[in-house]
């Protein structure tokens, strides 16, 4: 067992030993210790809110060696918290918030582990006050980028140092070693790296935890991490459809051929876990888990921020945008089985592909859809660091997201090593690995698409993502007749062929027009 396992054991262990008469009694005694005058700042660092992520933060922090201070809103949570899980460890309870910074070591760090939207803005507005200048505050909740920019700034006029923390990986990689990408100002990272970096999940050496950039850089990294997850998500999904619905398998079947998926370059945290998901049985009715499971996914709005930002940008992240909308195609429930008695598929689909042959070319498939899913994604970042002012290092962001975060996966060694090689490559399609794999896997991708047309089942990210590489690898588009379409009712110009990009003409193209055209030309 290695180190950082055994911490974790202990950690599992200290939490299972606390008895519920035991609880109450011996946290408000610890509570009432810390309260006292005479007690000296001790804490590294403090955490404000227990719900899941900010319990297992906290002592993912104590097992690497940290003093912390624990806070809640409501002070037996608090109570129970120190009486159970955090018992015996480096962890400090507090029952007020003047309390709470009282127990924290200069320079003051304090980390939000609440609802992103109000709630941070409340206590910010709480701890400002009790606060001095080079003290900071981090927000490590799911917050949208605006809001930390607007944080960054407002905190900055009284000289207290803002950070916007994404942190990945679910309640697992928050108690062994999530992935983290602080944003904001930057005078704050020096004080932070040490802790970040020491509690971050490790790959080859390396924590998956490094200084994104300023302003709102870090969320918003967090925030196409979580519009790439859909993707994978959905992918996954349109995978587990098509040997389903095409081939005729079980659950159980499909889960042994993702089993066997992972050990190859599809080698994932998802991948992973859902060959687990499909081969589990329900207790209750003996069914694969699955099965039993109301098709409607739900989602937090990271999905739709990513959807959204990329058209504010200019970024073509159709896939991601169309995993979006099928989780909201699937809430319509009620309306889709109303509409499965009237609306009817194709009648005559044919027999069955041959097994073998149709599985390879759905593995292959998901892995193209996979690349230009992040090609997307990266390339979301650059249009966005240009319009933003931020200077992100895609090498670095591939390496935080080796691991600790849900979209882990042995294909970011890839990414990263593309980026090492080109810093400035505009598209992961154009590096060679990605070039190469995606000539290799064209042909099967191609193949699964129009089995599914054919037979009527739904695979809109496999879909989109052939859609953009068949419209990013051609060098004439139909959108001239947009354009054309655009001068003609709106004057809105166009660039000629023979012509220098940036001169803009306009066509007076029924007659009766003038030769007053629009200011604007978006291209």
């Amino acid at each position: 067992m290695t180190e950082a396992e055994t911490k974790t054991a202990d950690l599992i262990a200290s939490a299972a030993e606390a008895t519920a008469g035991t609880v109450r009694s011996e946290a408000v005694a610890t509570r009432q210790m810390i309260a006292s005058p005479v007690t000296e700042a001790a804490a590294d660092i403090g955490v404000i809110g227990l719900a899941v992520m900010g319990e297992n933060l906290i002592l993912n922090m104590a097992s690497r060696g940290y003093t912390v201070a624990a806070f809640n809103r409501t002070a037996s949570r608090v109570d129970e918290f120190v009486a159970g899980r955090a018992r015996g460890l480096t962890i400090l309870g507090a029952d007020d918030l003047p309390t709470f910074i009282s127990l924290l070591k200069s320079p003051r760090k304090v980390m939000l582990m609440v609802k992103a939207g109000p709630p941070v803005d409340a206590f910010i507005d709480m701890l400002a006050p009790l606060l001095e200048r080079g003290d900071i505050i981090i927000d490590g909740g799911n917050t949208h980028f605006p809001d930390t920019v607007r944080r960054e700034r407002a905190l900055a006029e009284h000289g207290i140092l803002f950070v916007g923390a994404g942190v990945s990986g679910g309640e697992e990689g928050a108690l062994t070693g999530p992935s983290i990408m602080p944003g904001g100002n930057p005078a704050a990272w020096p004080a932070l790296k040490p802790i970040f970096q020491g509690i971050a999940a490790q790959v080859n050496g390396q924590p998956c935890c490094d200084w994104v950039g300023e302003g709102g850089a870090g969320h918003f990294v967090k925030m196409v991490h979580n519009g790439i997850e859909y993707a994978d998500m959905q992918m996954i999904a349109e995978a587990y459809s098509l040997l389903s619905d095409v081939l005729g398998l079980s659950a159980p079947e499909i889960g042994a051929i993702f089993e066997e998926w992972n050990r190859g370059e599809l080698d994932s945290y998802l991948i992973e876990i859902t060959a687990e998901i499909l081969q589990k049985t329900d207790d209750e009715t003996g069914q694969p888990m699955v099965d039993v499971i109301l098709d409607t996914a739900g989602q937090k709005g990271t999905g739709k921020w990513t959807s959204v930002t990329a058209l504010d940008v200019g970024a073509p992240a159709n896939t991601i945008a169309e995993a979006v909308f099928a989780r909201i195609l699937s809430s319509l429930k009620d309306q889709r089985v109303e509409a499965s008695r009237v609306l009817h598929g194709p009648e005559d689909v044919g027999d069955k592909p041959d097994q073998t042959a149709f599985v390879e070319q759905v593995r292959q498939a998901l892995y193209a859809s996979k690349i230009c899913s992040y090609a997307q994604g990266f390339q979301m970042m650059e249009l966005a660091a240009a319009e933003y002012g931020w200077t992100l290092d895609f090498g670095s962001i591939a390496q935080m997201w080796r691991g600790g975060c849900i979209i882990r996966a042995a294909f970011l060694d890839r990414i990263k090593a593309a980026f090492d090689e080109n810093a400035a490559l505009p598209n992961l399609l154009l590096d060679a690995y990605f070039t190469e794999a995606i000539g290799t896997s064209q042909q099967a991708w191609r193949q699964v698409v129009a089995a599914a047309a054919l037979r009527g089942v739904w695979t809109p990210a496999f879909s989109s993502s052939l859609a953009y590489y068949d419209g990013y690898r051609s060098a004439r588009l139909s959108a001239n007749i947009l354009q054309a379409q655009r001068d003609y009712f709106g004057a809105h110009t166009y660039e000629r062929t023979d012509r220098p990009r940036g001169e803009f003409f306009h066509t007076n193209w029924t007659g009766r027009g003038g030769s007053t055209s629009s200011s604007t030309y978006n291209a």
